[in-house]
């Protein structure tokens, strides 16, 4: 009689995966949502993504759009990749197959267009004397942690899923994210994944923490309110009638005097 094979238990959680894997995301998540409330309360004026365009347009016309149109084309795909499992998918008659081609292509056409117009937003900054002088301390923390962000996530699509052997990261880190959310954290999926996406993950994480104190605040302030504002009316000034001057009556009154 054969023997019925037994599954290997997950190897537990080691103290250096609970810190990186449980405490980080949730400290991260802490500042995320605290942040947000200190910002809102002590700095509305600053609530602004800044904008430099009177300063310099040529770059920006570019870059901005690239930029925005691939990061929420990038921010669509984590959101399927990591909040939806892949059973839900399949219900829906999506195969794992179809799946993976459409995340791949289209996840690295969506980063190759966030990587272009990020790197033409960062020289535009570098190289326009005028904006880098107006450069504050939360643009420097912020366009570093962005860019290696974003920079580790499209090399670990490419060295995996497209050069490489092939990574699923639905069973282990999706796995993980999820159970951040419903309070049942899984460390160990994560533990095991390729180094590149361990440190995609890490700084998303710095990255959500660094968000209410930087220009990203300006997300959350979509003008849909301009949608039912009624229209604004303006009208030419009209000129005044010239009108005598005062030195004219003087010499008149004065001339009058002397008259007398």
């Amino acid at each position: 009689m054969n023997a019925v094979p037994v599954p290997l238990a997950a190897a537990p959680a080691s103290g250096a995966d609970l810190l990186l894997w449980v405490a980080v995301p949730y400290i991260c998540l802490a500042v995320f949502a605290v942040g947000h409330v200190w910002r809102y309360r002590q700095d509305q004026f600053g609530w602004t993504s800044r904008t430099t365009q009177l300063l310099e347009h040529r770059w920006l016309r570019w870059g901005s759009p690239l930029f925005h149109l691939g990061a929420f084309m990038v921010i669509a795909g984590h959101v399927v990749g990591l909040a939806i499992p892949d059973s839900w998918t399949e219900a829906a008659g999506i195969s794992e197959h179809t799946y993976h081609n459409t995340a791949l292509w289209g996840g690295s056409v969506a980063g190759v267009a966030m990587v272009t117009g990020l790197g033409m937003l960062c020289a535009r900054r570098l190289l326009t004397r005028r904006i880098r002088l107006g450069t504050d301390r939360s643009d420097k923390l912020l366009f570093p942690l962005l860019s290696a962000t974003v920079l580790l996530g499209i090399t670990a699509t490419f060295a995996h899923n497209v050069f490489g052997a092939g990574y699923d990261y639905r069973t282990t880190v999706s796995v993980w994210f999820r159970g951040l959310f419903v309070l049942q954290p899984q460390p160990e999926a994560v533990a095991g994944a390729p180094l590149l996406f361990q440190l995609h993950a890490l700084s998303a994480f710095l990255l959500f923490a660094a968000w209410p104190f930087t220009r990203l605040v300006h997300v959350w302030s979509a003008p849909i309110g301009y949608l039912a504002r009624p229209y604004l009316v303006y009208r030419r000034r009209a000129t005044p009638a010239t009108a005598p001057t005062t030195a004219g009556r003087t010499r008149s009154a004065s001339g009058s005097r002397r008259a007398a």
